[in-house]
């Protein structure tokens, strides 16, 4: 499965209704929003009332990576807003079955439900999850700010997600956010992602034709 998630940080608000129709045109299947309190990563982004904007003009899933320290308190405000899958750190949870409970409570709700890590976690604190989620998103750069460089050893963590995936029979669909390009995209479609991530590859020169080199 090949989709596109262009990221809504690096989205030109002024431009909105324009750059979201030429996505959808070029390809792009997902919205990817990062959503930031200044607090789990060094860095504020929107909340929820950015996601309701989006989802008013735009028919694409809205798919939201929850980058905050109490991702459950806010679970009511996003799927309230319109998002369609929502992903959550593991590292916000001291125990692994509050974060599992997280996971199946967004599915009783219809929502798709990822988790994901910070680069430099280990990938085992994952391992229970994935049996539960529906996507497992990997961070190809520290997350926190936007139009960082492609993490080359994060190519053997998508290998590993995706082995895990094969080797157990799991149907969860592999996110990879971070300095996706049309080189980086290519190794890490490679590696077993089946969703591209990409904001500022996206949006900061010809969107149609950055949307229909990483499909």
């Amino acid at each position: 499965m090949k989709i596109v998630s262009p990221s809504v940080l690096s989205l030109d608000f002024s431009e909105m209704k324009t750059q979201l129709k030429r996505v959808e045109v070029a390809g792009a299947k997902w919205l990817h929003f990062d959503v930031m309190d200044g607090h789990f990563v060094p860095n504020i982004s929107f909340g929820p009332g950015i996601l309701k904007q989006v989802d008013h003009v735009s028919d694409l899933l809205m798919d939201v990576h929850l980058m905050i320290s109490d991702p459950v308190q806010y679970f009511d405000a996003f799927i309230d807003a319109g998002a369609d899958a929502i992903t959550i750190h593991a590292e916000c949870f001291d125990d692994v079955m509050d974060g599992i409970a997280a996971v199946k409570d967004l599915k009783k709700r219809g929502v798709k439900a990822g988790i994901t890590l910070k680069p430099g976690t280990d990938i085992s604190l994952i391992v229970p999850y994935l049996k539960h989620v529906d996507i497992v998103l990997v961070m190809s750069v520290e997350p926190g700010f936007g139009g960082q460089a492609f993490m080359p050893e994060m190519l053997e963590r998508i290998k590993e997600v995706d082995a895990f995936r094969q080797s157990n029979n799991y149907e969860y669909l592999i996110s990879v956010d971070g300095g996706i390009n049309d080189e980086t995209g290519i190794r890490a479609r490679s590696a077993g992602a089946d969703i591209l991530v990409a904001g500022s590859y996206v949006f900061s020169d010809d969107i149609e034709k950055a949307v229909i080199s990483l499909l």
